[in-house]
Parts: C-alpha cells; structure tokens; sequence
C-alpha cells in the first residue's frame, strides 16, 4: 500500500526565526518532586522537611534556618537524578500534567512550550535537575501526548518537516514517517541537567568555565551552569543557521526562569557576553517567580525585537 504523501508547511521560511530556552520546575511545570532540607527549629534544633521547588528558591540562600540533610546537598536532590530502575521525574511529568487537565493552573512558560512545539521551533531545556538528557526529552514526548490535541501534534508535524525541507540541506525533502521526523527534530533541540554528572563534566573541561568554577561558590555554581548551557544552546542554533546560509534574517532568543537569582545571573550573562559575541541575535529574559503575571515579567532585553508568546 502506498504511503500517505506528508503535508509540509512550506510557509514557514517566511517566519522570523525564533528559539527558546525554558527552565522546568514552576516555568513549564509544577512538578511534585520534594527537596529534603533540614530546617532550624525556634528550639535551636535541626529537623527534617521537604521543600517544593518554589519554596526552595526562596529559601537555598537562608543558610541561617535551612541547610542541605547533614550538610550534604547531594542528599538532598535525590529525588531529582535519575537512580535505576526508577523514573521519578517521567511520572511527576505525568501527574503534573493531569493535574492541569483536572483544572489546576499551569507553569507561567506552559503555553509558550506548546507554542513552540506546535510550531515545530527549536528549543533548549536548562533545568537545575540532575537528570540525563535522554531523560529530559522522553519528559517532553509526555509533554507533548499531553499537552497538544490531535490538531496540534499534525500542525507540528507540517512546520517540523518545512523547517527541514527549507533549512535541512541535502536531503531535506527525503521525509521519514511522523516517528522519524519528530525522533530528528528533538535530537535538534537541547536538554541540560545542570547539576548530571555528565554535564558537569563538560562544563569542567571548558576552559572558561575552569576558570569561573574554580572561584564561584557554591551557591553560585548552578547559575553559572545555566549560562554554560545557554551558551551551548546559542551557538549550535548559530551554526546551524550559518550553515544553513539564514543569518541575514531576523534571530532571537528568549530564556524564561522562576528563579530571580537564575534571572540576574543570565541577564547580566546576556549583557557582558553574549549580546557582544553573538550581535546579530535579540535576546529576551523573563522572570516568571510572580505566579500573578500569567506569562512573567521581561526584564532584559538586548535589540529591538520584543518576543510575543512569553
């Protein structure tokens, strides 16, 4: 039987080219996964308790009442690796998500991550989890079983193959099935635990960054890590459109975080260094920590071009 000829989107070299960098955790999501802190009691005693993501980074820096479990801030995050056998963060997606069909109010960034997809945009996950990053795109496969209708996930698909058959080179219009085609397109996209081990490991072996990590402290060393992977991000998007011969149109950038210290930390990031290396691109930041601002608050922004969808 002869397969169905795939309908390709042909409208979208038309488009602006615009990319997204998301944080997870109370930006897309609010996730259930507990932090284990200890707290210190009025009695002047240390206690156990578990803290929401939210709560947390109102909370990482009062060193004077909270503190990682004996000290050990790997113990802390236990919930929030990969460990075997386990998929924690897989199924907290999963509740998450249903939790947003019973009626309950989504991450400030929710709509904007299904915009993205729908409109089949690269993107970049940066989250401050210590998962892998295959475990990060098999949580935005749920996103997208959930999150998007019928009528989104087909859409998606048209705009994932004419972003392909335009900017893909050689080859670009030899289309595989619906599986084939999303499998390319979120390889295309990226996804940093900044706090994974192998992660880590690459942001060590980068020579800039030895040399920011080996003075930052502690509590500044995951801010640092969320720069590292915007980097990352901006440059591959700025060879993948230079090779695709696209960089006399318009590019832009937008990073949304709940965290406001993740927020300063990548706006004077976006300020001192990438606005100066990367000059052709306009980047946006949103500080999505006020759950009364349905889509954040801009903050920084590098260029004329103000992003709409955040």
């Amino acid at each position: 039987m002869k397969r169905a000829v795939p309908y390709v989107n042909d409208a979208v070299k038309t488009r602006d080219l615009k990319y997204y960098i998301f944080d997870w955790d109370d930006n897309i999501l609010h996730m259930p996964t507990k932090i284990k802190m200890e707290h210190l009691g009025d009695d002047g005693v240390w206690r156990p308790v578990e803290v929401s993501t939210s709560t947390f980074s109102l909370v990482r820096r009062d060193a004077a009442h909270y503190r990682a479990p004996g000290g050990v801030w790997a113990d802390a995050f236990r919930n929030f690796e990969d460990a075997p056998d386990t998929t924690h963060f897989i199924e907290d997606t999963v509740t998450a998500l249903e939790r947003i069909e019973h009626g309950e109010k989504p991450g400030p960034s929710y709509n904007a991550l299904k915009k993205t997809l729908r409109e089949g945009r690269l993107f970049a996950i940066v989250t401050a989890r210590g998962h892998s990053a295959e475990t990060l795109e098999r949580a935005v496969r749920v996103f997208i079983k959930y999150a998007l209708s019928e009528d989104d996930r087909a859409e998606m698909m048209s705009n994932i193959r004419g972003y392909r058959a335009w900017l893909g080179g050689a080859g670009a219009n030899d289309f595989g099935t619906d599986v084939e085609e999303l499998d390319r397109y979120l390889r295309k996209c990226r996804y940093s635990a900044v706090t994974n081990c192998g992660f880590k490991k690459r942001m060590w072996e980068d020579p800039i960054y030895q040399e920011k990590l080996a003075t930052a402290t502690d509590a500044a060393r995951p801010e640092l890590a969320k720069e590292f992977a915007i980097r990352d991000f901006v440059e591959h998007v700025f060879h993948l459109l230079r090779r695709a011969g696209a960089m006399n149109r318009s590019i832009s950038i937008g990073f949304s975080d709940d965290d406001k210290g993740n927020v300063k930390c990548v706006s004077d990031y976006i300020r001192s260094e990438l606005s100066r290396r990367f000059d052709a691109i306009k980047f946006v930041v949103y500080d999505t920590s006020d759950r009364s601002l349905p889509k954040g608050r801009k903050v920084c922004v590098s260029g004329q071009l103000n992003l709409p969808g955040f």
